[in-house]
């Protein structure tokens, strides 16, 4: 018989993991890996703030993501630096703000280690509930916008052209990515949440011959990575969070050693995923 804890880190585990696939189709076929990881550097930021202004954890994160998010926006527009130089800064720099903030509060006792590898066998019923619950309302954004994401991601030029704004869909984007930065963090920790948005997708990218069908895989491939991590932890005493991004990988190890089905999507092509 599974403890309830356990069981609350199953639930949390897999609905973050459903939420994360479609997402990470969307970092991989844009090539934002390194963006993913800037978002996730901005949390601890927003970490150091929410503790030294009394404010909530889980806005206090994803309104700094969101700013990183704006704030690149702003910066690529001006066209100064390049995307990548810009990652780059900007990913280090919130990082190093974070734990310089965190350095000089003395009065409070930080988990530096709980925030940057996380601990999902501590998730709450509340945080199952919250993980379930944004986790439907990233979904619902991504089915709502699916036309135009796809559209930006292939050729935002046309998706101009056919009046499908690819600018708010990719400020759309990046909010959602903020959404979910903010509610892994506690789940799979700061340094890890880009591997869990990334690896599932790039083993589902071997056996889809659509957009769609590789969103909905890379969600079961994340799930089972969730599964095997976490009983794997239980087994060898492993960290939890680590534990599923190992697993994640072994999966996508075992992917590499199978042959990928004809036609597998390489990139969203034209008339895929319900755009005309």
């Amino acid at each position: 018989m599974l403890d309830d804890f356990f069981v609350r880190a199953l639930v949390a585990g897999v609905g973050l993991a459903i939420t994360a696939g479609p997402l990470g189709c969307f970092v991989v076929w844009r090539r934002m890996a390194y963006f993913g990881d800037t978002m996730a550097h901005s949390a601890l930021l927003g970490v150091a703030l929410s503790l030294l202004m009394d404010f909530n954890l889980l806005i206090s994160v994803f309104l700094v993501a969101a700013a990183v998010s704006l704030l690149m926006l702003l910066l690529q527009k001006r066209g100064t630096l390049s995307t990548d130089a810009l990652l780059g800064i900007l990913s280090h720099a919130t990082l190093a703000i974070g734990l310089v903030l965190v350095s000089f509060m003395t009065w409070v006792r930080i988990d530096l280690v709980g925030f940057l590898f996380g601990d999902i066998l501590a998730v709450t019923r509340a945080d199952v509930d919250l993980v379930w619950g944004g986790g439907i309302l990233v979904l619902f954004a991504i089915v709502w916008m699916w036309r135009p994401l796809i559209a930006s991601t292939v050729n935002p030029e046309l998706a101009e052209a056919e009046g499908l704004q690819p600018e708010r869909a990719r400020l759309a984007f990046m909010l959602l990515m903020a959404l979910v930065i903010a509610i892994a963090m506690k789940i799979v920790g700061i340094l890890l949440i880009t591997s869990l948005l990334i690896i599932p997708a790039a083993t589902a990218r071997r056996f889809s011959t659509s957009p769609e069908i590789m969103a909905v895989l890379a969600s079961v491939i994340g799930a089972l990575a969730v599964v095997g991590g976490l009983f794997g932890s239980l087994k060898f005493d492993t960290p939890s969070g680590p534990s599923i991004v190992v697993a994640a990988l072994g999966l996508f190890v075992l992917s590499l050693l199978t042959k990928p089905r004809t036609g597998t999507t390489q990139q969203p092509a034209m008339g895929q995923g319900g755009q005309a």
